[in-house]
């Protein structure tokens, strides 16, 4: 298992179990069924899920001793992206897998665990039952690829008491706004498709969903381009892909937005915790 991951936003990715199903256009071209069938480890789809082994699990624990070295290095705690290979609220998962899961959340309590779902309707029925206003080392988020998947998705999450509420607007294949609400999500991540048949990002949709996070109090991350192709240098300017290349390296595609990296990150709500 790698010590930290290459996801620009995350520190270690933890599977508990890999396979999952489609759910949306999103998943298209997931690179987590592609990794499946390289692989050979598990099937997807409407497949028995594969848990992981035991040796794998014991490596929270790890990250758990090192905590302090980490915070003292970093200034932060250590987040953890479960499950990149996976969905925690798939319901096609073993429960007691879950169980364990949040069993080994409980026992790590110096690690953020960010829990990214594309089926925050299963969020409610399956958090554990102490769960209360939330535990305070896990963020809720769900993906959402355009406008369509976020207003059905976000009314379940916003729902959901915890400390992070979170959206991974990626892939971006369609424009998405943040809607005037009361509760607004703490942290927005955006980028565009990468890889074989990557589907194109309109460099205005970045900056409106930046915009929005920007007016109404929404930490904004920006990932990626995904492809030099979509990068407004090359898309809108007509500046040549290896001069791009060359002076953005950041992220797949690049990560500059007009000029400027938008990488931030959320306060977490504790006094919710505290309170309850």
């Amino acid at each position: 298992m790698a010590e930290f991951s290459k996801i620009e936003w995350t520190d270690h990715t933890f599977n508990p179990w890999t396979g999952c199903t489609n759910v949306s256009p999103g998943c298209d071209h997931c690179y987590a069924e592609a990794w499946s069938k390289r692989s050979g480890h598990v099937k997807w789809g409407n497949n028995p899920r594969k848990r992981t082994t035991d040796q794998y699990w014991k490596a929270p624990a790890i990250w758990q001793a090192k905590a302090a070295e980490f915070s003292a290095r970093n200034g932060r705690r250590q987040r953890v992206f479960c499950a990149s290979l996976a969905d925690v609220f798939d319901n096609q998962a073993e429960p007691q897998w879950r169980f364990d899961l949040f069993s080994l959340i409980k026992a790590t309590p110096s690690l953020d665990w960010l829990l990214l779902t594309k089926r925050p309707q299963n969020v409610r029925k399956m958090l554990p039952a102490d769960w209360g206003r939330g535990y305070s080392n896990v963020w809720l988020g769900f993906t959402a690829e355009d406008q369509a998947r976020y207003d059905q998705r976000w009314k379940h999450l916003q729902a959901v008491q915890c400390v992070v509420r979170f959206v991974s607007y990626e892939p971006a294949i369609g424009p998405l706004r943040l809607c005037d609400s009361a509760i607004q999500p703490d942290w927005l991540i955006a980028g565009g498709e990468s890889g074989h048949g990557a589907r194109p990002m309109d460099p205005q949709w970045a900056r409106d969903i930046i915009a929005d996070c920007e007016s109404k109090g929404v930490a904004p991350f920006f990932k990626q381009w995904g492809s030099y192709s979509n990068h407004p240098m090359v898309y809108e300017d007509g500046v040549a892909m290896d001069a791009v290349k060359a002076c953005d390296p950041h992220g797949k595609g690049g990560g500059l937005l007009d000029g400027r990296i938008v990488r931030n990150f959320p306060s977490p709500r504790y006094e919710s915790v505290i309170a309850a």
